[in-house]
């Protein structure tokens, strides 16, 4: 399957591709700068496209299965996901690309009914402009019904970890362990990408993965 990948030097990017080119998939990676190195052993395409600039994205992704985004904004710009995201679907209609998933955030999962994790008074104010800005990004998503999208939130806490090819999946819910904990390493989140990408099961809406 022909991938197009958009921040794939990012943490959660550089898994994708991993799991991507172990799987055989064929990865071109979009790159604003060019001079910005990604991995992949010389496995990887490169293509400059600017997620921002519609006709620029257009050209960069055309003729690919589907388009995973990881992008993610800069620290104190958070607000430009709202902006990319718009770019990014108009983009990938006008390349009649036919699938689309992004990364999603953790911060509009429930963790009571009507309780969503951003606005529970223990949830860090450091994140909060993020996770915000991933909710509006997927009420954009949920508005879009030409499109076969899927956005993919993370369990609550992230990081580079192990890759045991195990998950759970949720919908709108936040899932957790026995002890209460939401985790997930980003290569086992990898993988729930790409069995995802390979097995579409939740088209047109929001899925979660956890241990």
């Amino acid at each position: 399957m022909k991938i197009a990948l958009i921040g794939a030097t990012g943490m959660i990017g550089k898994c994708i591709l991993e799991e991507a080119l172990a799987r055989g998939h064929e990865v071109t990676a979009i790159v604003r700068d060019p001079s910005r190195k990604v991995d992949g052993s010389g496995k990887v395409n490169t293509v400059v496209g600017n997620i921002f600039d519609v006709e620029s994205l257009t050209n960069a992704i055309a003729g690919h299965d589907v388009v995973i985004s990881a992008f993610g904004p800069k620290i104190g710009k958070e607000e430009t996901l709202v902006e990319a995201t718009r770019s990014l679907i108009s983009a990938v209609k006008r390349a009649g690309v036919p699938r689309l998933l992004a990364v999603g955030g953790a911060g509009s999962l429930e963790v009571a009914p009507g309780v969503q994790l951003v606005d529970t008074p223990e949830f860090p104010d450091f994140i909060k402009p993020i996770a915000l800005a991933h909710r509006d990004a997927l009420e954009i998503y949920r508005q879009e019904t030409e499109l076969n999208w899927t956005n993919v939130s993370p369990a609550a806490f992230i990081e580079p970890g192990e890759r045991t090819g195990t998950y759970r999946t949720g919908i709108d819910q936040l899932v957790v362990n026995e002890k209460g904990e939401s985790r997930i390493s980003a290569e086992d989140y990898a993988v729930a990408m790409l069995d995802e990408v390979e097995n579409s099961r939740f088209s047109r809406m929001r899925f979660t993965v956890a241990y």
